[in-house]
């Protein structure tokens, strides 16, 4: 039985679930296909409790969802999270870039 995906906005901020060296290794993990907790914690130097207190944050900010297939809880790389820091990074440096486009437009060479 697996999960329904999640609608909406993350519930965790995205930018501190990449805070984590752990979690941004998980992610790179997770990058190359799904894997299970215990996948994961054979991969990196920390527990798999640790590891599975990483997915929860990771799945609250919208990187990770999780299926279970019997006994096993099988993650994935989803798109919430990653959507999210995109639409930020847009919005500011988009803002950033027209403010810098409007100065350079209305400065006159004075040489």
């Amino acid at each position: 039985m697996s999960e329904a995906p999640s609608s909406g906005a993350p519930s965790r901020d995205p930018f501190e679930a990449l805070g984590d060296p752990n979690r941004r290794a998980i992610l790179s993990l997770l990058g190359a296909g799904e894997r299970s907790v215990h996948q994961i914690a054979e991969q990196l130097p920390i527990s798999r409790p640790a590891v599975s207190r990483h997915l929860r944050l990771l799945k609250e900010a919208g990187f990770v969802s999780e299926e279970a297939r019997g006994t096993r809880r099988i993650y994935r790389l989803q798109d919430e999270g990653p959507a999210a820091v995109r639409e930020y990074l847009a919005r500011v440096w988009g803002e950033a870039g027209a403010r810098f486009r409007l100065m350079a437009e209305n400065t006159e060479d004075r040489t």
